[in-house]
């Protein structure tokens, strides 16, 4: 997609739809359509070029990954409290079971375990 926030809201949207239709837990779709919002804003607002998100469904996991142009991996920093922005990567890493960066720096992803099956 091309770098405009304009687009979050409704990549949000396909992503949700996809979560539902692969059977994803509520819970999860919620986490999910948060860490979507959180990585392709970052991507936009941080990133280079055209940013492309992934989302992948296996038995046990959820896998989110974002991907841009630019290979400055995303960091976690220190947001104060009087900050409007900055606290991204601090969401995903809560909700999120496990977050990473590329060796490249340019794919941000985040893991969900999903429940077993009963």
């Amino acid at each position: 997609m091309a770098p405009d926030r304009f687009r979050v809201a409704q990549i949000r949207r396909i992503a949700v739809a996809h979560m539902r239709l692969w059977a994803v837990p509520a819970p999860l779709v919620e986490d999910g359509q948060l860490v979507v919002s959180e990585l392709v804003t970052n991507s936009i607002e941080h990133g280079h070029g055209a940013v492309l998100l992934r989302m992948r469904r296996t038995e046990s996991q959820l896998r989110i990954e974002v991907t841009d142009e630019n290979s400055a991996p995303a960091q976690l920093r220190h947001a104060d409290d009087e900050d409007l922005c900055g606290r991204g990567l601090f969401l995903v890493a809560s909700l999120a079971d496990v977050w990473g960066v590329s060796r490249d720096g340019r794919t941000t992803w985040a893991s969900f375990t999903l429940p077993g099956e009963s």
